[in-house]
């Protein structure tokens, strides 16, 4: 256990946020997502709620500050319908530590699998909502002395 750091993240998860540079996506999935289908790094966070985790890894992680969406959401699919205490849920999260950021951005389902390929990462999450996985782009950390 470290001071300060949610106690939900994985060693595993703490490396790949560092890691990851500015502009690299991580992907939080549902328990649906077929991210063994489209990326080779894939994570585990299971019985992990994705509010939860959003909690706590934005305190950790600078969102980037030089795009217009820097979160994306799975647009639904034609005939489906999105329940929107789903985005609520999660906006309630991001903004305890990003209450600015700009409104979630939605894309459709194979653009985001497209996505899915380039991403950093694939986290798979215990959360079971339907449309519930979101990206996040990562920004320039700012230097504190």
């Amino acid at each position: 256990m470290l001071k300060g750091i949610s106690s939900i993240l994985s060693p595993e998860l703490l490396s790949v946020l560092y890691r990851m540079g500015h502009g690299d996506e991580i992907i939080l999935a549902d328990a649906h997502f077929p991210a063994e289908s489209f990326n080779k790094r894939v994570l585990r966070a299971d019985g992990i709620r994705v509010p939860d985790l959003l909690e706590g890894i934005l305190p950790l992680f600078e969102l980037d500050q030089y795009v217009d969406q820097p979160l994306i959401m799975m647009a639904a699919v034609p005939g489906d319908q999105l329940d929107p205490t789903v985005e609520q849920e999660y906006i309630k999260s991001i903004h305890i530590t990003n209450p600015n950021v700009a409104p979630i951005q939605r894309i459709d389902r194979f653009e985001f699998y497209e996505r899915a390929k380039s991403a950093f990462a694939v986290v798979m999450t215990g959360e079971t909502a339907k449309y519930g996985n979101i990206i996040l782009k990562k920004g320039v950390t700012p230097i504190t002395k």
